[in-house]
């Protein structure tokens, strides 16, 4: 038998593999011919030192490094023989791909770092994906309408933009391109329904390394959903909050219906202050302040941050469900004016029935003051940019807000605290949850500060994109543009949202609809809580805002208040997972970095154990027990990265294809990826313990 070798996996793209041992010609043969064909590049450094390059992903690196790190003979293949005969050349290797153009980048908005650290290990959930629709009246010229949104892509420098290539010792950096093609693609009613094609665009992922935040799908509807209407299209706006909100879509829209009446030019240049120059002023101000108003300012450890009681027993779902609940025309007004006699607003009496709900759990066990945390979403556009208003990019920011319930105090007093509270925050709208959490001083290991987000959307928000400065072209109006495209015997209804998909358990919108009525959705993580707990969380809201102008008045307490919900279930939760990576040993000092150790299939729980006393290096070591999957070390990986310290995974022969993974995920949401070191068998015995340590010890001497 011969000895196996040690494979240390270098980032790319393209990706190289650094092998040291006894490694055969035959033997490397063997393992390329049990893989999809391809011409790796081979640097042979001396008899015991090789490099492999591989092409570009795609290519499963991970599982070649495995087939290389397993022990076999020289003379048999280490796994079924496929494109037997091809060699791997010596040189430089060939690649198809032309030199990328090198583009001026900036870094990410910590925001933005905080919903890519969300998808990281969710990809394909269709989080932080935001949904625009609408109906389209009349004839609609395919060419005309592609060419506008190809004109809009031109012009607004977001549309271009995308994750820059990872660089070592930097998190994420956002780069804008010269080009990029809007995807449009337009279905027939007989290939799809509207349902259908709402959740494949909501999960079919965004490649967020090209530019192209936002697609765009076209249902041609069937004749009987016509009407009166020679023809009738469905229109679906998918974007992805990396570099899109909702306001940033409505304002996208009035250019675009400008473009399309000007036969599909955007007139003018491009839009200043766009992405790029959001970026640098958020990189310009002064953290002092917003550090100090935060550090007091967060949610305190300990606050309720559900409206339910915790609960042992999982809910057995995946996935996210919603539910819908209205408020009348007169019951929104009713609400709107009870709250404005106290000095509030309508969203202020949401986050005061919500606040109620989320003290309610522990009212039962005694009637002290208690703290709870929720977050809110402010626009982000109120700062001191010119032109932020209207700049497409992504700026609407869920803040923590944090208030303690006191039984004893009144409703009108708990409407005061949360106004204050709010205001407060505003000052600091720039400043991202991950942040705020970081100043607080909490571990991100210990979950998030909220567990749940109030998007409150009055009217006048609703409009935005259509009025005054919402595009190229200042006046240019809703009417103005209806006017022109009924001329063209076209009419279109106004955009409906579906709200994104966020990493919180629960999510409460509430939107006013056109007849005055007030519609709450509800979106929820199916894991945390089943569709049942969810409904009743939401109903007992809406119950509370209905009741709440007809029960409180000026000296109504808290306690009164909250004997509205007298008698009213408390749901189940399931308890929040940690997620965190189980330590083997702790780093030497802080920032020395993690080494992730990433157990076989059907690995002892153990088999890293010996490790701990053999590394000498200063860094921590952690793992999870075996079967665990990319998602569960990319959830435990979270405080790594968002810290940006040092990180390197390593394994035993058979969990290099995980390992290799976890490391592209990783560089496909902006990070540097780590290497990955592979060697021992995962039998974990001594030898293999030993041959392990040797490469670690290897690969975190290398420069960065």
């Amino acid at each position: 038998m011969a000895a196996p070798v040690t494979v240390i996996v270098t980032p790319g793209p393209p990706p190289s593999l650094d092998l040291h041992g006894p490694l055969t010609h035959r033997a490397l043969e063997a393992a390329l011919a049990a893989l999809p064909p391809c011409t790796p590049t081979l640097h042979r450094h001396t008899d015991t030192h090789h490099t492999l390059e591989l092409p570009p992903p795609p290519f499963p690196a991970g599982t070649l490094a495995d087939l290389l790190a397993a022990p076999h003979s020289a003379d048999t293949a280490p796994g079924p023989r496929r494109g037997a005969g091809r060699r791997p050349h010596s040189g430089r290797p060939g690649f198809a791909d032309a030199p990328e153009a090198v583009l001026a980048t900036a870094p990410a908005a910590p925001l933005q770092c905080d919903v890519l650290l969300d998808t990281l290990a969710r990809p394909g959930a269709g989080l932080h994906v935001g949904q625009v629709y609408w109906r389209w009246h009349g004839p609609l010229d395919a060419d005309r309408f592609t060419a506008a949104w190809q004109s809009l892509a031109d012009r607004e420098a977001v549309l271009r933009a995308a994750l820059a290539r990872p660089v070592r010792d930097t998190g994420p950096r956002i780069a804008v391109h010269p080009y990029a093609a809007v995807e449009i693609r337009r279905h027939r009613h007989d290939e799809t329904d509207w349902d259908t094609l709402l959740a494949d665009e909501r999960v079919r992922s965004f490649d967020l390394r090209h530019p192209g935040p936002l697609r765009i799908a076209l249902l041609d509807d069937p004749p009987a959903a016509r009407g009166g209407d020679a023809r009738s299209t469905r229109i679906l706006i998918t974007h992805h909050q990396v570099l899109l909100d909702r306001s940033s879509i409505r304002t996208l829209l009035g250019a675009f219906y400008r473009a399309y009446l000007a036969d599909g030019r955007v007139p003018g240049g491009d839009r200043r202050p766009d992405v790029r120059d959001h970026l640098h002023w958020l990189g310009a101000q002064d953290l002092g302040p917003a550090r100090a108003y935060w550090s007091r300012a967060a949610p305190v450890p300990g606050a309720a941050t559900l409206p339910a009681r915790p609960a042992a027993r999982t809910t057995g779902r995946l996935g996210h469900g919603r539910t819908r609940h209205t408020l009348t025309a007169t019951e929104a007004v009713r609400l709107r004016e009870w709250a404005a006699q106290w000095g509030a607003t309508e969203s202020t009496a949401l986050h005061a029935a919500w606040a109620l709900q989320l003290y309610r759990p522990a009212a039962d066990l005694d009637a002290s003051p208690r703290p709870v945390a929720f977050a809110v979403t402010l626009s982000g556009r109120g700062i001191l940019l010119e032109g932020a208003e209207a700049l497409p990019g992504p700026m609407r920011n869920p803040l923590p807000v944090h208030v303690v319930v006191d039984p004893a105090s009144t409703v009108r007093r708990l409407l005061d605290d949360l106004t204050c509270r709010v205001l407060d925050a505003a000052a600091y709208e720039w400043v991202s949850a991950g942040q705020i959490q970081a100043w607080a001083g909490t571990s991100p290991a210990a979950g998030r500060i909220t567990e749940s987000l109030i998007v409150f959307e009055p009217p006048a928000q609703r409009e935005r994109g259509y009025g005054p400065g919402s595009g190229y072209g200042y006046g240019y109006g809703e009417n103005a543009y209806r006017e022109e495209l009924a001329a063209e015997g076209v009419r279109v209804d106004p955009p409906e949202a579906v709200g994104p998909l966020t990493g919180v358990p629960f999510t409460l919108s509430a939107r006013h609809e056109a007849d005055g009525s007030l519609v709450l959705t509800a979106v929820h993580d199916r894991t945390r809580l089943s569709d049942n707990a969810a409904a009743l969380i939401l109903s007992q809201t809406a119950g509370l805002l209905r009741e709440l102008p007809f029960s409180a008045e000026g000296s109504t307490t808290v306690a009164e208040a909250l004997g509205l919900l007298s008698g009213a279930r408390v749901p189940p939760v399931t308890i929040r997972p940690t997620g965190a990576l189980r330590l083997l040993r702790e780093a030497a000092h802080p920032g020395a970095g993690t080494i992730c150790l990433v157990p076989p299939p059907g690995a002892a729980p153990d088999c890293y154990n010996g490790l701990a006393g053999l590394h000498q290096g200063p860094e921590a070591l952690a793992t999870l027990s075996a079967p665990a999957d990319a998602a569960d070390f990319l959830t435990g990986l979270r405080p790594a990265l968002a810290a940006g310290e040092p990180l390197v995974l390593a394994c035993f022969s058979g969990a290099g294809a995980l390992a290799c993974e976890i490391a592209d995920r990783i560089a496909a949401h902006g990070w540097y990826p780590p290497f990955v070191v592979i060697a021992g068998a995962a039998d974990g015995g001594p030898d293999s313990a030993r041959a392990l340590t040797l490469a670690l010890t290897s690969a975190t001497a290398r420069p960065g």
